[in-house]
């Protein structure tokens, strides 16, 4: 993760500990023998692997003399660096201030409290400290209204979708398993795939053209991470509930990480979080998600044929590279035939003049069959219920 934002990591040490410290975490002799290196190797920031609280951060900086922040930190560090949009910078400083907040601890110790003030206009009786928790408390309330807003827009953007209607397919994954190459792969677009954590902050959406010829949209969403923050995912939870209401979700795996299966583990724990514990139940296949391995092209043969064995008989894991597009084939067939599982063969009877409701039956179901005679076109159509009812509404409007 340091190297994801261009940071040099000069030493990498895994510390065993029996038992944490409330001062400091680690042990006075690992924190001795640590300020020493920090000191040899004039190291300016130490990134800890692990939650510090507020006295152990700021205690640590004092002995090691530099820099010191924890995994949420280091985590808002990248979101930092790659938020674009409105969205997604709303998101991140809304985490940033929330862990923030809870950084500060009295570090203006040369500040006297002076004669007492009102206390709710920041007048001369309010600390830096509590100044500081004041603004930032006004700017997260502030942050949270304006995410409230981006709710509702994503929610009307949602029911005007519900109203085309296309089936919205959402991609999950952990951060880096390659959503955004395969994203591009399958619609042909161009968002930003690169090999790095967190690359995608920002939820995109692009239509999918399946093998039928029926359309869906597919949306890339934030890759996850283990031992994710609450507040974290709370910040982004907006951006979350683009899987929540998903039709079908696909979950992408980087079957060449050695910690393939952890990650697996983490992915699911996420989507339970946001009340989608259903879909890790491999007892139902219709409530289950797609599972994709990606980067196969990254295996060698031995390890491919195993994978290919364990589950060529599962036709809800797809093996696939992303890169090469490889399997892709194979993901949308998948994925047409878990959208159409809902779907029912009828017979249309359509008048020939009726050249709008021919195209709408056209451009919304598949049209399997048909024969026409000198008033009608009889099809045989396979169609969602939502669409078989909004067909006999325009019928009946007609």
């Amino acid at each position: 993760m340091a190297r994801a934002i261009d940071l040099d990591v000069v030493k990498a040490e895994i510390v065993r500990l029996t038992r944490p410290t409330p001062s400091t975490l680690f042990g006075k002799g690992t924190a001795a023998t640590l300020a020493e290196l920090i000191a040899e190797e004039k190291i300016g920031l130490v990134v800890v692997d692990a939650a510090l609280s507020p006295v152990q951060q700021r205690n640590l900086e004092r002995r090691w003399n530099a820099k010191v922040i924890d995994r949420t930190g280091l985590i808002l560090e990248i979101f930092g660096a790659r938020a674009r949009t409105y969205e997604g910078r709303l998101q991140v400083e809304l985490a940033a201030l929330s862990y923030q907040r809870s950084r500060l601890v009295r570090s203006w110790t040369h500040l006297e409290r002076q004669r007492g003030g009102f206390g709710f206009l920041g007048g001369p009786g309010e600390s830096q400290l509590e100044i500081d928790r004041r603004l930032i408390g006004e700017r997260i309330a502030k942050l949270r209204r304006e995410l409230d807003d981006v709710k509702r827009t994503r929610a009307l953007h949602r029911e005007a979708r519900r109203r085309v209607p296309y089936p919205v397919v959402a991609l999950v994954g952990y951060t880096n398993a390659g959503k955004s190459t395969l994203f591009n792969r399958l619609t042909r677009a161009a968002v930003g795939a690169e090999d790095m954590l967190f690359a995608t902050l920002d939820p995109t959406m692009r239509r999918l053209d399946l093998p039928s010829g029926r359309k869906a949209i597919l949306s890339d969403t934030v890759g996850f991470i283990s031992d994710l923050p609450t507040h974290l995912v709370a910040a982004f939870r907006a951006t979350l509930e683009e899987v929540t209401e998903a039709d079908l979700v696909v979950h992408v795996r980087d079957a060449h990480h050695p910690d393939s299966e952890a990650q697996r583990t983490d992915v699911l724990a996420v989507l339970a979080d946001l009340g989608l514990g259903a879909l890790s139940d491999p007892e139902s296949a219709e409530d289950g998600l797609i599972e994709v391995l990606n980067k196969i092209d990254l295996l060698d043969e031995d390890t491919r044929a195993h994978l290919e064995n364990r589950t060529q008989r599962n036709e809800e894991v797809v093996l696939l590279s992303a890169v090469t597009g490889d399997g892709c084939d194979r993901l949308l067939q998948t994925v047409q035939r878990r959208l159409d599982s809902g779907i029912a063969a009828v017979r249309l009877d359509v008048p020939l003049s009726d050249g709008k409701t021919l195209a709408w039956v056209y451009e919304h179901g598949e049209v399997v069959a048909r024969r026409d005679d000198d008033r009608a076109a009889h099809l045989s159509v396979r169609l969602s219920e939502a669409d078989l009812g909004r067909l006999r509404h325009r019928q009946r409007l007609h």
